[in-house]
């Protein structure tokens, strides 16, 4: 499980650096409000754990929105494993992406 999750994060982290980087400007933080209003079930409640399998759900107000667009890219091309997530993902589009990343990236400040 330990090799598994230090592939996974050598694979986010190669995607990261890869990636072309996106500014604040890309994303419309109003438009992402609307966008991520089923993301903000899980991710907008402080301290929510999921319960199967049991985890902590990460807090992403005030996260990078490169590193948010990099991580939703990688849930919709299953190169991160969530089924939830990469469900999610699958319906959005690359502005969706940067909407939402934008949105979050402002939230909670």
């Amino acid at each position: 499980m330990k090799t598994t999750y230090i592939s996974s994060l050598a694979m986010l982290l190669a995607a990261t650096l890869a990636a072309p980087a996106i500014s604040l400007a890309e994303g419309d933080a109003g438009a992402g409000e609307v966008k991520a209003f089923t993301c903000m079930g899980c991710h907008g409640v402080p301290g929510y754990n999921n319960v199967y399998p049991t985890y902590h759900v990460p807090k992403l107000g005030g996260q990078h929105a490169a590193y948010l667009v990099t991580a939703l890219q990688a849930y919709k091309t299953g190169q991160r494993s969530h089924s939830t997530m990469q469900a999610q993902a699958q319906t959005l589009s690359d502005q969706d992406m940067q909407d939402i990343a934008a949105f979050f990236a402002g939230y909670g400040k």
